[in-house]
């Protein structure tokens, strides 16, 4: 048992003495890079910032299983019950897609050219929420990798005029710093780029897939409601049902 302890101890000093050795490792290479890193640093802030606000939205709050929630909407519509179709969708996760759907069937009672109306204009107001703030991702990962080819060229210059105009005993040791900037700062302008311009592709997949099912959506409950139309003649929206819909 005590050599067990022994063990396990060796272990976890040696793990924890790994995670020192990459701190260090990652302060060394900070230091090397110098003024260059900074602004990636800035860049890299922002773009993990964006990619994990973005992505509780697209992946969590903005989600919604599109074909149940249809499926279930469809037997209040073919009941013709408007009351209980708009409690439906109130009833569900508030997502884009049910807040769209909710602004036809609150306005059924006023026709089908209002329902287009009310389809087209809340649309166009869940859109913006859905798109935003992910095309600066791809602005992100573009102003990481200038940024640090700006690191690289400022390393390369003091290699030049080390060359240039330092004294012969000192050369070494300025090259040896300059190119250590050049690479560090290359180095980490591409590890930011590199996700930041993944998760931009992949958000914005995502956005678009959302945006495409609200719109399937939209065109599938009007047809409903146009095919049903006779069953929504004396259709009225109840206190209730708007007051659960504001809400």
């Amino acid at each position: 048992m005590n050599l067990g302890f022994l063990t396990n101890l060796t272990i976890l000093a040696n793990a924890g003495g790994s995670d020192r050795g990459l701190f260090e490792e990652i302060a060394k290479r900070w230091e090397a890079g110098q003024w260059g890193m900074y602004p990636i640093a800035v860049c890299l802030v922002f773009a993990l910032a964006i990619m994990i606000e973005r992505g509780i939205m697209l992946f969590g709050k903005a989600a919604i299983n599109k074909d149940a929630f249809l499926r279930g909407l469809k037997k209040h519509i073919y009941a013709g019950d408007l009351d209980k179709a708009i409690n439906y969708v109130a009833g569900q996760k508030q997502t884009p897609l049910t807040q769209v759907i909710k602004a036809g069937l609150m306005n059924v009672p006023k026709g089908e050219e209002e329902v287009q109306a009310a389809l087209d204009e809340a649309s166009l107001r869940e859109t913006p929420k859905i798109e935003a703030r992910t095309g600066y991702l791809a602005m992100l990962g573009n102003a990481a990798m200038l940024a640090g080819l700006l690191g690289t060229v400022s390393g390369l210059i003091s290699c030049f005029e080390a060359v240039a105009n330092v004294n012969p005993a000192d050369k070494a040791t300025i090259l040896a710093n300059g190119i250590s900037e050049a690479m560090n700062c290359t180095g980490f302008g591409l590890l930011t780029a590199i996700p930041a311009v993944v998760a931009f592709s992949i958000l914005s997949g995502r956005a678009t897939s959302i945006v495409n099912d609200i719109n399937e959506t939209s065109v599938a409950v009007l047809n409903l409601i146009v095919n049903n139309r006779d069953k929504f003649k004396n259709a009225t929206v109840s206190a209730s049902s708007a007051r659960d819909s504001e809400e």
